[in-house]
Order: C-alpha cells, then sequence, then structure tokens
C-alpha cells in the first residue's frame, strides 16, 4: 500500500511540474531566430580623405560655436585644422576603429575664450558623404567651466 501511495504521489508531482520548454505554436513549421542587428561598416581612412568645412555646434545643436577646415588624409598623418586667420593646427589621429576615427589637437589657443589654451578629444564617423564628430575641449582654466562639448559636421569640399 505504501508503494501505490508513492507511485501516485510521483505521477501527481511529475504531471503538476512546469515545462522549461513551452510549446510550440502548431504552424507546422519551426520559429527562425530573429536576424542579427547588422554592425556599421568599418571605417577606412582612405574613405575619409579629403577637405571638409566643419561646423561645430553647442550640444543641443541651436547654436554654432565654431567653424573650421579640417585635412584629412588617407593615413594616420598630415591632418590638421585651419581656423580663419589662424595657422593649422597638427591633428593626431590616436585610433582607427570600427565606425569611428579617434583623434587628438593640441593645445592652442582657443578659438572661443581669447587666450586660453584648449585641448581637443575627438570622436568622427562617416555617414552619407558628412563627417559627423564629438569633440570634449579641455581648457587649461584653474575655475569652472573648463570643459566643453562641441558637435561637429564636416561637409566635404
Amino acid at each position: 500500500m505504501r508503494r501505490l501511495a508513492l507511485l501516485c504521489s510521483a505521477v501527481v508531482f511529475l504531471a503538476c511540474a512546469k515545462s522549461e520548454n513551452p510549446p510550440a505554436a502548431d504552424t507546422g513549421m519551426a520559429a527562425a531566430p530573429a536576424p542579427a542587428p547588422v554592425a556599421p561598416a568599418p571605417i577606412s581612412l582612405t574613405d575619409v580623405a579629403g577637405k571638409y568645412a566643419v561646423t561645430g555646434k553647442n550640444e543641443a545643436g541651436d547654436t554654432t560655436l565654431v567653424t573650421y577646415d579640417l585635412t584629412a588624409t588617407g593615413d594616420t598623418t598630415g591632418w590638421s585644422i585651419l581656423f580663419p586667420n589662424r595657422k593649422p593646427v597638427p591633428v593626431r589621429v590616436m585610433s582607427v576603429a570600427g565606425d569611428s576615427i579617434v583623434a587628438d589637437a593640441g593645445p592652442y589657443e582657443s578659438v572661443l575664450r581669447k587666450g586660453v589654451q584648449v585641448t581637443t578629444h575627438s570622436i568622427y564617423r562617416l555617414q552619407n558623404g558628412k563627417l559627423l564628430g564629438r569633440t570634449v575641449a579641455h581648457y587649461a582654466t584653474k575655475g569652472p567651466d573648463s570643459v566643453r562639448i562641441v558637435v561637429s559636421e564636416g561637409i566635404r569640399k
């Protein structure tokens, strides 16, 4: 009798246990896995090479802060920024990976803050023929407001 009670308890327990795999929909076909998201195309310096008229705006994108010409070459050397009525500022391409180019410039005298030195760190991406980027400008000041974000858009000349 004990064996019968134990066997009945085991059957009830197994019948009430949840299945880890839900039953497949009765469509007659196995569900196909969702396609993986498409990764952005890798960037090449030769694709970016050329001269760009760049407009730098505030983070909101509603105020133009600066304009300049950017010269980009097919390798990591020879890049430069040319502000109106100034000497060219050399740009160091730090890395090229995935869809991004990382570049640094400076220190040089800021266009926005007369007499203050600035160093910039930029990330550029090529989208629809435009060179889009974000720059973090670090100003050599002892007080507040020593950093500014500039959103840039470069149109090939």
